[in-house]
């Protein structure tokens, strides 16, 4: 197997083929994340998310549609919880372009999002001064849009961003890591053409129990669950569920979108979809 290792959107990834990539192959990945990075980091100054903070319209990124109509179906699960404009919550925690991790007072996501930002395929509008963030569910759609220029790799092809990842053409076999422990696991999942994401408040974690993972209607971390792991047939999917676990409305919507899943308690107690067929090393009661 030939492994491809490089950083983009502030993460580590690696790329595993069985022969290694052409370089075109390379540069046509390279060139697909930089122009996502270039359209939806609120990092960056010249993104197009940060040309739109004060308000405006823009031509549409083409990953607009998909995005934010999972956004849609998102935040009507978790009751507003899941929002893509929870950005300026985010930052008023301190995590900023600078990141400066000084915590300010909450800030809730502002209410009915969907008033505020609009799309078509030609168009992002944004009617109001707001900060858009997609991580709920970005980070899956890239790896779904990295692993479509390698398609026609021969053999298993594996896209792993720090974790989150998809395989095509076979299967590996993933360790779900304990978020406190992170030499431990609390289970083993074989993912076979299928997509895994996680996400865990010891990640990006700084100050007195701040985390990424906020609920948009109040801008605070959520305190109940400490991890999510979700499988789906694409990343974006997973990446979202992953998310969507931390709130009630969570499974029921990986059960419409058929995705199975786990997730654990910040006591440690763990939880699991009917589907989900992986082992795990702590006591799960089936959940529905």
């Amino acid at each position: 197997m030939s492994v491809w290792r490089f950083d983009a959107i502030g993460t580590r990834w690696e790329v595993e083929t069985e022969n290694p990539l052409r370089e075109s192959i390379r540069s046509a990945v390279e060139a697909l994340i930089a122009r996502f990075d270039a359209d939806w980091s609120r990092f960056r100054p010249d993104s197009l998310v940060s040309r739109l903070r004060d308000g405006g319209a823009a031509p549409a990124p083409s990953d607009a549609a998909a995005m934010l109509d999972a956004y849609r179906e998102l935040s009507q699960a978790t009751a507003g919880a899941v929002s893509p404009l929870v950005g300026g919550s985010l930052e008023s925690l301190g995590y900023d372009a600078a990141l400066t991790l000084a915590s300010g007072a909450a800030s809730a996501a502002p209410g009915e999002w969907e008033r505020m930002l609009r799309w078509t395929a030609s168009e992002l509008t944004l009617t109001e001064p707001a900060v858009i963030d997609v991580g709920a569910l970005g980070k899956g759609r890239l790896i779904d849009l990295v692993l479509a220029v390698l398609s026609d790799a021969p053999g298993r092809v594996v896209v792993d961003a720090s974790g989150d990842l998809r395989v095509q053409g076979g299967a590996i076999r993933v360790a779900l890591e304990h978020p406190y422990d992170p030499s431990l696991a609390i289970g083993i999942v074989d993912v076979v053409d299928r997509a895994l994401c996680a996400s865990a408040v010891n990640r990006r974690a700084w100050g007195d129990g701040l985390h990424h993972v906020l609920d948009a209607r109040t801008g605070l971390p959520v305190r109940r669950w400490a991890a999510t792991w979700a499988l789906a047939d694409d990343a974006m999917r997973a990446d979202a569920i992953a998310t969507a676990l931390f709130f009630d409305g969570g499974p029921e919507l990986a059960q419409t979108w058929g995705v199975d899943w786990v997730r654990m308690t910040t006591d440690g107690r763990v939880e699991r979809s009917p589907g989900f067929t992986g082992e795990l090393f702590l006591a799960a009661p089936g959940a529905s």
